[in-house]
């Protein structure tokens, strides 16, 4: 065996408790170089001189190219544990120990692995409605401004004319279609139509409508059972906004001047063609950056986001470029937050591994770029084979906490990105094999407006182009059956992902809970595949019962023994 290839870090994504009484640990080894793996754990604490450690077999959870994956899940009532690993290639054996492969002289507790205590503070705590949610993303200005109906914008600030109300009025239509959460990108005062440049973050911009309307919406939202996330835009205000504008007045004499970054002694705002000399969100001179560390500001945000969950009973923020905000503050914010409704949620736009956010203080989920990404690749633009595309499914899934990991935010498109379908050529059968793994894989799938209308575009303008009320797309009967599929069906949202193979164009794999096993087959290639017999039908694409042809589909359902190996 290689040691180079053996890998652990304890307190993460590697070693972390799921409650007071149940762990998670995991280790990666070579590819093939182990033929078995056991856990020893003991009670750091114990009294007596010499550690009594205890003894569980590792599964092997996921493999790849390069490495395997082994876990073991424990369940007990300590809460200081000391741990070590053993593998085993048949010839060799080796021991692998907090800093080390083997044991110089008579060890110590300080020479294995820890987990020092199971604090509750310190455990990632999500709210357990993100599991059974699946999530509309709406753009207001793009949506509706009544009944089916977006009439045009009336101004370039309004855009195309979306309103608040107009998202109440249709609510009936999102609730059809199986969603159970809203996301709203900003509705707050601001100076452009997309509203990422707020003015006000205590009034509702006046071309959207009221308090009152958004009182009105969360209130019949909640009577469908359908939860409603806001856009909190922190990372960058207004150059208009009240305070940077008395930081323009006064300059170092602003008692405001700490809440931005890079300002000279008396800021101004650049002649255009020039770049700012403050820091701004992407150079651009309208949006300087805010300092959410000082103290004012962090405070002043942090009232924000409690002010409309108390006031309008919301289920939960987005905080846009959540990278760019300092920890201190994601702290403070999600203490004030929870605080308001521990089952609020917070989710953060990071478009890479957003690990350090997802520790159990700072955010609950992120936005899954990486889960688009790599269908684009495998389905979309087919430029990766089965078994690539299942290396980085193994990606996202050991990236996280258990957890966080069921509440990532899984989406195939949003407001800053080329629409998926144009991405597939506007090929349908592309876009339903994307959609059902993405309805059938752990977390919340996130489904952009339109999506469902067979919405395309590559530039901003055309992706955010206006709902289409009055056109009907056969991807519209495709999103309702594959989420009822996944609300029916409890194991496509708790269960276990486990790829049964991944092989050129042909990918296959489970979602297990409890005695339930369903088994998800898609065929990418133009040849026909064999269509496993096993199991209970339900739900194909193609009429011959025998074959999973070109593009096609099948998902079955069996039950399983305590027993089986899963």
């Amino acid at each position: 065996m290689n040691p180079a290839t053996i890998y652990h870090r304890p307190l993460s994504e590697f070693a972390f408790a799921t409650d007071g009484t149940h762990y998670v640990f995991r280790l990666r080894t070579g590819k093939g170089e182990a033929r078995s793996c056991r856990f020893f754990y003991a009670d750091r604490a114990a009294m007596a001189p010499e550690l009594d450690f205890a003894c569980l077999p590792m599964k092997k959870i996921r493999e790849d190219r390069y490495f395997d994956w082994y876990e073991v899940r424990l369940e007990t009532k300590l809460e200081r544990i000391a741990y070590y690993f053993e593998l085993s290639d048949g010839a060799e054996t080796l021991c692998y120990f907090g800093d080390c492969y083997e044991m110089a002289g008579t060890p110590t507790r300080a020479d294995y692995f820890q987990l020092p205590f199971n604090h509750r503070a310190d455990r990632l705590s999500v709210p357990e409605w993100t599991k059974d949610a699946v999530v509309y993303n709406i753009f207001p200005d793009s949506f509706a401004d009544g009944f089916r109906t977006l009439s045009g914008g009336a101004d370039g600030k309004t855009g195309l004319g979306g309103t608040i109300r107009g998202v109440t009025e249709n609510l009936d239509y999102i609730a059809s279609m199986g969603f159970n959460c809203i996301y709203l990108n900003p509705i707050f005062a601001a100076e452009s139509y997309h509203r990422y440049d707020t003015l006000d973050y205590y009034r509702v911009d006046p071309h959207m409508g009221s308090k009152e309307d958004v009182r009105a919406l969360v209130e019949k939202a909640h009577s469908l059972g359908i939860r409603v996330l806001l856009d909190g835009v922190f990372n960058h205000i207004s150059s208009s906004h009240f305070l940077f504008q008395d930081v323009l007045r006064n300059g170092m004499a602003s008692k405001y001047y700490s809440c931005f970054y890079q300002l000279p002694a008396k800021p101004k705002l650049p002649a255009p063609g020039e770049l700012p000399e403050y820091t701004c969100f992407s150079y651009v001179a309208s949006m300087p950056k805010t300092n959410t560390a000082d103290p004012y500001l962090r405070q002043y945000f942090c009232d924000v986001g409690v002010y409309w969950i108390r006031e309008f009973d919301i289920d939960g923020w987005r905080l846009d470029v959540a990278n760019e905000l300092d920890d201190g503050f994601l702290r403070a914010f999600r203490t004030a937050v929870k605080a308001a409704k521990p089952d609020a949620i917070i989710v953060g736009e990071v478009w890479e591994n957003a690990a350090h956010y997802l520790n159990g203080d700072m955010m609950d989920s992120a936005m899954n770029y990486d889960f688009r990404r790599y269908c684009r690749r495998f389905f979309a633009e087919e430029t990766v084979d089965a078994e690539t595309f299942d290396t980085n499914v193994s990606t996202l899934l050991l990236r996280y906490r258990e957890n966080a990991l069921f509440a990532q935010l899984n989406l195939l498109d949003s407001h800053d990105v080329s629409r998926y379908l144009s991405l597939c050529g506007e090929n349908v059968d592309k876009m339903e094999l994307s959609v059902l793994l993405q309805m059938t894989f752990p977390g919340m799938p996130c489904v952009f407006y339109g999506d469902e209308k067979g919405l395309c575009g590559l530039s901003e303008s055309e992706y955010r182009q206006a709902m289409a009320w009055g056109k009907s797309h056969p991807l519209e009967d495709i999103y309702r059956r594959l989420i009822a599929l996944r609300k029916e069906h409890p194991a496509l949202r708790y269960g276990d992902f486990v790829t049964n193979f991944a092989a050129g164009k042909t990918y296959s794999y489970s979602r297990n809970w409890e005695n339930t096993r369903i088994t998800v087959t898609m065929n990418l290639g133009d040849a026909p595949i064999p269509a496993p017999q096993t199991g209970r039908l339900l739900l194909k694409k193609g009429g011959n019962h025998d074959i999973i042809g070109a593009w096609e589909y099948e998902v079955r359902e069996e039950q399983i023994h305590g027993g089986d190996d899963l």
